[in-house]
């Protein structure tokens, strides 16, 4: 798997088994080069067009070639008190963003289906800024198991629809999984139905949705502010 970046690769630097890092030929981010050849990486200058041709995304410069993700277990997951859940999620850079707000908000888990939905990719990691280091992301087969086991443990689901509860009449004191739906479709039908509460952001404007990470981030922070 590719890390691309600065940030992302800084990030890395700190934390990953690095295998190789692609560099433009002229970069010259002293910090980034210090930390290559202290780890003993080694380094392949590149035309930018070959650097382009590896990621699409705005790799500044830099490339760094690591092992795959390494996906948390569930139970892993289960030692943060409020949880997100994905629901069929398939934008890389909501999921990114979503990353990112959760260990901004200290929000340590994440869960994500294995099959029809986006997987931590380069793009996932780049938009997170590196933060995805900081979180633990588990990848189940059925998202409705990993609720019910969530729930004989004792965690309260939430979901996030266009109809429900407002979002800040919602109680979150408890130990909670916050659930967000998929781009198009939002929540599917089972995942609602073993949902506890249904949270709704008020739109008072004349869109009447708002961007997965958006609602994400405004349901996220409501539930730790309430802790």
């Amino acid at each position: 798997m590719y890390i691309y970046g600065k940030n992302a690769v800084r990030e890395a630097l700190n934390q990953e088994d690095v295998k190789e890092a692609f560099l433009y030929k002229n970069f010259t981010d002293k910090d980034i080069l210090d930390k290559l050849i202290n780890k003993n990486v080694k380094i392949n200058y590149k035309e930018r067009k070959d650097l382009d041709k590896m990621e699409k995304g705005n790799h500044q410069g830099v490339i760094l070639k690591v092992d795959d993700y390494k996906y948390a277990s569930l139970k892993e997951v289960m030692e943060s008190d409020v949880i997100v859940m994905l629901d069929h999620l398939e934008d890389p850079h909501n999921f990114g963003a979503i990353v990112r707000t959760c260990e901004a908000a200290g929000v340590k888990g994440i869960i994500i289906p294995k099959d029809r939905a986006v997987k931590v990719n380069s793009t996932v990691i780049k938009v997170s800024v590196g933060t995805i280091e900081n979180t633990k992301i588990a990848m189940v087969s059925n998202l409705v198991n990993a609720i019910k086991e969530l729930k004989k443990q004792g965690y309260w689901v939430i979901g996030t629809d266009i109809k429900g509860t407002d979002f800040k009449d919602i109680d979150y004191s408890g130990k909670v999984v916050i659930i967000i739906g998929s781009e198009g479709t939002g929540l599917s039908r089972l995942i609602r139905e073993n949902c506890d509460f249904i949270a709704s952001i008020p739109m008072n404007g004349k869109v009447n949705s708002l961007n997965a990470s958006v609602a994400a981030a405004l349901v996220i922070y409501e539930a730790v502010r309430n802790r």
